[in-house]
């Protein structure tokens, strides 16, 4: 049966049930279990519940089931097809006066001459950024200028980062926690890419960054939290450092000069998805 317009925006009119699909949408396209949604925006669980049955009744996300957990994603393509029944006779389709649905299908990187910037952003700015940070500042050649912070930064690099940077032969000199509020400014540099490395800072709510810069999740566990001996604590960090590196290694290879910004997506979106932690040779 198919679902009316009025259905899909009737789901979306309850406060609580936007900010739902709010969330999923930022961490589009991947799929978040509902108890970390509940978690997020602070919902009870059976209420989290009911508000991602409505959405889904009215065609908006879908569930699917991993072990025993049901896990949610945007359905991408009833949400185009509400908002080209909303703009479909947007202004009689006068091109002067209505917006594009599509992008210029143009390569990123136009000035092979300039440097790209990449933020990455978890919650404390102490450990996953800070190593992305500093392992796109070396790997980057010279392509990349690399940065990071926290949404709620814990004021100071973890002691294992810094111990394990500086061993990997990464210049620790200038690695300091930091908010994302200093990227804001009129004067902060302006990001090409955004990348979030944990699961928190995917599911804020994301700044208004000037120039619209690519963005894309990936997560991975927070090493800080891992438990057991000091050596099962070290090889959690040697871990995060591996996955990071390794992923970091695909993005700076990527031909940025003849991807247009859909194909990109699409190659960092699968990036952040690698699961093998082992560093490369």
């Amino acid at each position: 049966m198919e679902i009316e317009i009025h259905d899909k925006l009737s789901a979306l009119a309850h406060p609580n049930r936007l900010e739902v699909f709010r969330l999923l949408m930022r961490r589009y396209p991947d799929a978040v279990p509902a108890g970390q949604i509940a978690q997020a925006l602070d919902l009870k669980p059976n209420t989290a519940s009911v508000y991602l049955s409505a959405l889904k009744k009215a065609g908006l996300i879908e569930q699917a089931r991993t072990g025993t957990s049901l896990q949610y994603t945007t359905n991408l393509g009833e949400v185009r097809g509400l908002f080209d029944g909303l703009l479909g006779g947007c202004c009689q389709s006068r091109p002067d006066l209505c917006v594009p649905t599509t992008l210029p299908e143009t390569p990123i990187m136009t000035d092979p001459k300039r440097q790209l910037n990449a933020l990455f952003i978890c919650t404390g700015n102490s450990a996953r950024s800070l190593m992305a940070e500093s392992i796109l500042r070396t790997e980057g050649l010279d392509r990349f200028n690399a940065y990071s912070a926290g949404t709620m930064p814990s004021g100071q690099p973890h002691p294992k980062v810094i111990e394990l940077l500086d061993s990997k032969g990464h210049d620790i000199g200038q690695l300091r926690s930091k908010s994302v509020d200093e990227f804001n400014g009129d004067d902060a540099p302006k990001m090409d890419f955004v990348f979030t490395v944990c699961d928190h800072a995917a599911n804020e709510e994301c700044p208004a960054w000037p120039g619209q810069p690519m963005s894309a999740h990936w997560g991975l566990p927070d090493p800080v939290k891992a438990e057991g001996s000091d050596a099962q604590r070290n090889l959690a960090f040697q871990q995060a450092y591996g996955l990071l590196r390794n992923r970091i290694t695909a993005f700076v290879s990527l031909p940025f000069e003849t991807l247009d910004r859909i194909s990109l997506q699409h190659k960092i979106d699968d990036i952040g998805r690698q699961i093998d932690a082992s560093e490369p040779a």
